[in-house]
């Protein structure tokens, strides 16, 4: 799953971002998931944070990817434009 972030108007600066997605990133990772800044590495207003789960149960995986997208959509510091879903199973 990818979140599209749109970020304060005060984050003109790499390290005004990090603080932004520093704190969302290690919320995440209270879900036992791999979570990473991927994407508008260079845009000081936006940011893409990656999150990739496995488990034996596809209901299980949606279960956590949607309290991940709960989180995300509840910080008040960052605006949520969107979410990419991807699901993979066995045959790919």
């Amino acid at each position: 799953m990818v979140f599209d972030l749109l970020l304060p108007g005060d984050s003109h600066s790499l390290k005004a971002k990090r603080s932004y997605v520093r704190p969302i990133v290690a919320a995440l990772r209270k879900f036992e998931v791999s979570v990473a800044e991927v994407g508008a590495l260079d845009r000081h207003g936006r940011a893409e944070v990656g999150v990739a789960v496995v488990a034996a149960d596809p209901a299980h995986v949606r279960e956590v990817l949607d309290s991940c997208e709960r989180l995300v959509a509840t910080r008040p510091e960052v605006e949520l434009l969107s979410v990419r879903r991807r699901l993979h199973g066995d045959d790919e």
